[in-house]
Protein backbone atom coordinates (compact mmCIF):
# COMPACT_ATOMS: atom_id res chain seq x y z
CA UNK A 1 0.00 0.00 0.00
CA UNK A 2 1.47 3.74 -0.86
CA UNK A 3 0.30 5.34 2.28
CA UNK A 4 1.88 2.22 4.56
CA UNK A 5 5.22 2.79 2.46
CA UNK A 6 5.24 6.61 2.20
CA UNK A 7 4.98 6.44 6.21
CA UNK A 8 7.82 3.98 6.43
CA UNK A 9 10.27 6.31 4.25
CA UNK A 10 9.19 9.83 5.82
CA UNK A 11 9.92 8.22 9.17
CA UNK A 12 13.50 7.09 8.32
CA UNK A 13 13.71 10.67 6.51
CA UNK A 14 12.82 12.79 9.50
CA UNK A 15 15.02 10.21 11.85
CA UNK A 16 17.86 11.11 9.97
CA UNK A 17 17.26 14.61 9.04
CA UNK A 18 17.15 15.00 12.62
CA UNK A 19 20.12 13.17 14.00
CA UNK A 20 21.80 14.87 11.25
CA UNK A 21 20.44 18.18 12.27
CA UNK A 22 21.04 17.79 15.70
CA UNK A 23 24.69 16.42 15.36
CA UNK A 24 25.80 19.32 13.31
CA UNK A 25 23.77 22.80 15.10
CA UNK A 26 25.26 21.24 18.45
CA UNK A 27 24.86 23.06 21.17
CA UNK A 28 22.33 25.56 19.22
CA UNK A 29 19.21 23.66 18.67
CA UNK A 30 16.83 23.36 15.58
CA UNK A 31 13.88 25.60 17.37
CA UNK A 32 16.94 27.90 18.33
CA UNK A 33 17.73 28.29 14.75
CA UNK A 34 14.20 28.36 13.39
CA UNK A 35 13.66 31.68 16.57
CA UNK A 36 17.18 32.99 15.38
CA UNK A 37 15.74 32.91 12.09
CA UNK A 38 12.50 34.49 13.01
CA UNK A 39 13.98 37.12 14.66
CA UNK A 40 16.55 38.12 11.96
CA UNK A 41 13.29 38.79 9.71
CA UNK A 42 11.32 40.70 12.19
CA UNK A 43 13.30 41.69 14.63
CA UNK A 44 12.82 42.99 17.18
CA UNK A 45 9.53 40.94 18.22
CA UNK A 46 7.79 40.75 21.03
CA UNK A 47 8.00 37.03 22.66
CA UNK A 48 4.07 36.81 22.22
CA UNK A 49 4.85 37.38 18.37
CA UNK A 50 6.96 34.24 18.05
CA UNK A 51 4.24 32.31 18.87
CA UNK A 52 2.14 32.46 15.46
CA UNK A 53 4.85 31.47 13.80
CA UNK A 54 5.96 28.69 16.26
CA UNK A 55 3.67 25.56 16.95
CA UNK A 56 4.27 25.42 20.99
CA UNK A 57 2.87 27.50 24.16
CA UNK A 58 3.57 30.47 25.77
CA UNK A 59 5.32 28.91 28.74
CA UNK A 60 7.60 26.97 26.12
CA UNK A 61 9.10 29.91 24.07
CA UNK A 62 9.60 31.40 27.58
CA UNK A 63 12.28 28.44 28.59
CA UNK A 64 13.32 28.71 25.25
CA UNK A 65 14.00 32.65 25.05
CA UNK A 66 15.78 32.07 28.86
CA UNK A 67 17.78 29.31 27.65
CA UNK A 68 19.20 31.62 24.41
CA UNK A 69 19.73 34.44 25.97
CA UNK A 70 21.75 32.57 28.77
CA UNK A 71 24.02 31.09 26.06
CA UNK A 72 24.02 35.15 25.00
CA UNK A 73 21.99 34.74 21.36
CA UNK A 74 19.57 36.88 21.86
CA UNK A 75 19.20 40.35 24.06
CA UNK A 76 15.74 41.23 25.79
CA UNK A 77 15.07 44.92 26.45
CA UNK A 78 12.57 46.41 28.17
CA UNK A 79 10.02 48.75 25.51
CA UNK A 80 10.76 52.67 26.41
CA UNK A 81 7.34 53.66 26.49
CA UNK A 82 5.36 50.70 28.12
CA UNK A 83 7.83 49.08 30.70
CA UNK A 84 5.48 45.77 30.48
CA UNK A 85 6.43 45.15 26.71
CA UNK A 86 9.94 43.46 26.37
CA UNK A 87 11.32 43.34 22.81
CA UNK A 88 13.84 40.49 21.52
CA UNK A 89 16.57 40.69 19.11
CA UNK A 90 19.58 38.91 18.28
CA UNK A 91 22.66 39.42 19.60
CA UNK A 92 25.77 39.23 17.84
CA UNK A 93 26.84 35.49 18.78
CA UNK A 94 23.28 34.67 17.69
CA UNK A 95 24.06 36.04 13.99
CA UNK A 96 27.36 34.03 13.69
CA UNK A 97 25.57 31.21 15.35
CA UNK A 98 22.14 31.43 13.10
CA UNK A 99 24.77 31.43 9.96
CA UNK A 100 26.30 28.57 10.98
CA UNK A 101 23.45 26.84 11.43
CA UNK A 102 21.48 27.79 8.18
CA UNK A 103 24.90 26.38 6.60
CA UNK A 104 24.64 23.53 8.61
CA UNK A 105 20.87 22.87 7.18
CA UNK A 106 21.80 24.17 3.82
CA UNK A 107 24.20 21.44 3.44
CA UNK A 108 22.09 18.54 4.69
CA UNK A 109 19.82 19.47 2.22
CA UNK A 110 21.78 19.44 -0.81
CA UNK A 111 23.35 15.89 0.32
CA UNK A 112 20.03 14.54 0.54
CA UNK A 113 19.03 15.93 -2.58
CA UNK A 114 21.82 15.68 -4.94
CA UNK A 115 20.87 11.87 -5.04
CA UNK A 116 18.49 12.98 -7.44
CA UNK A 117 18.16 14.76 -11.28
CA UNK A 118 17.63 18.23 -10.65
CA UNK A 119 14.44 18.00 -12.94
CA UNK A 120 13.67 15.07 -10.00
CA UNK A 121 14.51 17.85 -7.51
CA UNK A 122 12.01 20.47 -8.53
CA UNK A 123 9.18 17.57 -9.33
CA UNK A 124 10.00 16.31 -5.18
CA UNK A 125 9.44 19.74 -4.20
CA UNK A 126 6.27 20.38 -6.22
CA UNK A 127 4.68 17.38 -4.80
CA UNK A 128 5.44 17.68 -1.43
CA UNK A 129 4.10 21.42 -2.09
CA UNK A 130 0.96 19.30 -3.22
CA UNK A 131 0.67 17.17 -0.29
CA UNK A 132 1.57 19.73 2.05
CA UNK A 133 -1.16 22.36 1.14
CA UNK A 134 -3.51 19.11 0.76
Amino acid sequence: MVSDEFTRLWTKLSREWRTGLEEGLAPLTEGQLNVLDLLLQHQPMKPSDLLQHLATTPAAITTLLDRMERNELIVRTRDTADRRIVWVSVSGKGKSEAQRGKEVRTKLISEALDRISSHNQQLLVYLLGKVANR
